[in-house]
């Protein structure tokens, strides 16, 4: 692969792209994480295209990651009778928890509205494209709306209830059998749906923990009590998704913008990876060429700091899957290289109070990864180079944004998967066991041959050591010179 940009591409895998071969060339035009959508597909087909991944992981020396979404508490209508219906401004119409299908006057749905929605609240159908008010709950199962803004309505549009307490919880049955299936076949992340509160993240974060697997939880922001608990929410994930779609229907659409700049903001500050999601070259699903405005979306999330941009329906099934990625791939790499406000972004290293060791050891580790950071810009280094077990120094580095590259090495391959959803991280497996100064000659001479750095380049390298207390943390930092 000779793809070199730091914002990485995340493509969801559908029909047009779930073969062994497609699944190759979207990841040679630049793809570096697959998501895989349990809204739709079976497992069995899912099992085929993760085997797929790692097969070509085997054979090309990849670390593509796979990314399991979760399809969440969606409310959705039932199917109506004659295939659709058209209801009109100031209409009254009812819409009940029972299966059956709809009618003129009597909509069905998979979830029990009656149960959270209040009087004069707002019901929106189909991306918000329908919106109703709640006129009367008529009884444990029913409600009655009336129709603010009509149109023509099809069989099981999503459902959202920007204004009401949805109760749901955020892990349905359906998501914890996927999950149960995710954490069997070893993906690297898993996005929570509709993500409300930290304790929603706390009980997935439980569950993986309690199988003994590895996988980190993104969190996707697309309901307004998110927002409103996004420092909770940041604080106990591991990542973030800006999911556009239903985030862009739940609130005003002209805040969306500046959520999405807040949060990038916030996960940056606090070393967690964000990818922007939802509709960026939409019109490429038929088109073979993006809308100028697309063009101008992908070029400020890369703006932004977003760790990773997201693909739908534009690979999963679209008409142009290897062709949108490259599209991508291009306006990245313009904005990258020409825009060097981007990088070198230090933020304050936050002290403990509390004489938490746990903490005291991140802060002394932080203060060495940022000063790492800085010397690399002083002297214009090529590269900052880490070992690492857990991933923890890699994120660190990404969260300053080095204009140099980020070679991080590690004897655990779950790990480079993982790590490749990171802005900048490029992952090597190494397992030598040495001393301190023939590991960096290693890494160096390794780097060297890959045609990663070369002669007279200037590179920067961190590592870890126990200390005589038994303390560790990254504690080494070196600058050198490829002879």
């Amino acid at each position: 692969m000779t793809i070199t940009n730091k914002t990485k591409i995340v493509a969801t895998v559908g029909p047009a792209s779930n073969t062994k071969e497609k699944l190759l060339e979207l990841i040679v035009s630049g793809v570096d994480v697959f998501r895989l959508n349990f809204s739709h597909g079976t497992h069995e087909e899912h099992k085929k295209v993760i085997t797929f991944i790692k097969e070509i992981n085997e054979t090309f020396n990849f670390n593509i990651g796979i990314l399991q979404d979760l399809q969440g508490p969606k409310i959705r209508l039932r199917e109506i009778a004659g295939g659709s219906i058209e209801v009109v401004k100031g209409q009254k119409i009812v819409i009940a928890y029972e299966k059956g299908e709809g009618t003129q006057e009597r909509l069905t749905s998979t979830y029990n509205l009656a149960k959270d929605v209040k009087v004069g609240e707002q019901v929106l159908v189909d991306d918000g494209n329908l919106e109703f008010r709640v006129l009367e709950i008529l009884s444990p199962r029913e409600v009655l709306l009336e129709v603010v803004y009509g149109g023509i309505v099809k069989p099981k549009k999503g459902i959202n209830l920007p204004e009401s307490n949805v109760t749901t919880p955020s892990l349905t049955k359906k998501d914890r059998e996927d999950l149960e299936f995710g954490l069997a076949n070893d993906v690297d992340w898993i996005a929570l749906s509709f993500v409300r509160t930290a304790i929603d993240v706390l009980e997935l974060k439980n569950i993986i923990a309690e199988s003994g697997k590895h996988a980190k939880v993104i969190s996707k922001i697309e309901t307004p009590m998110a927002v409103k608990n996004i420092d909770e929410i940041i604080n106990v994930t591991d990542g973030l998704m800006v999911a556009r779609g239903d985030l862009g229907v739940e609130i005003p659409l002209e805040q969306v913008p500046l959520v999405q700049k807040t949060l990038v903001k916030k996960c940056n500050q606090a070393a967690k990876p964000v990818i922007i999601a939802t509709q960026m070259m939409e019109s490429m699903i038929t088109n073979p060429r993006p809308t100028r405005a697309e063009t101008n979306d992908i070029a400020n999330a890369v703006l932004d700091g977003a760790d990773a941009v997201m693909l739908s329906a534009e690979t999963a099934s679209g008409k142009y899957p290897v062709k949108v990625v490259q599209t991508m791939t291009r306006i990245i790499s313009v904005i990258e290289k020409n825009y060097l406000d981007i990088y070198h972004k230090y933020y304050e290293i936050q002290i403990d109070s509390s004489k938490n060791v746990k903490k005291e050891r991140d802060f002394k580790s932080q203060a060495m990864v940022a000063h790492g950071c800085r010397l690399g810009k002083e002297v214009n280094a090529k590269a900052i180079i880490c070992m690492t077990k857990s991933g923890y120094t890699a994120f660190q580095i990404a969260t300053h944004r080095p204009e140099a590259n980020i070679f991080v090495f590690t004897r655990s391959k779950i790990l480079l998967s993982m790590l490749n959803l990171v802005w900048g991280v490029r992952g090597f497996y190494y397992e030598k066991v040495s001393s301190m100064s023939e590991t960096f000659e290693d890494l160096e001479r390794l780097l060297v041959e890959a045609g990663h750095l070369q002669k007279g380049d200037i590179y920067v390298s961190t590592r870890s050591q126990k200390l005589s207390n038994g303390k560790g943390g990254t504690n080494i930092l070196k600058m050198d010179m490829v002879d």
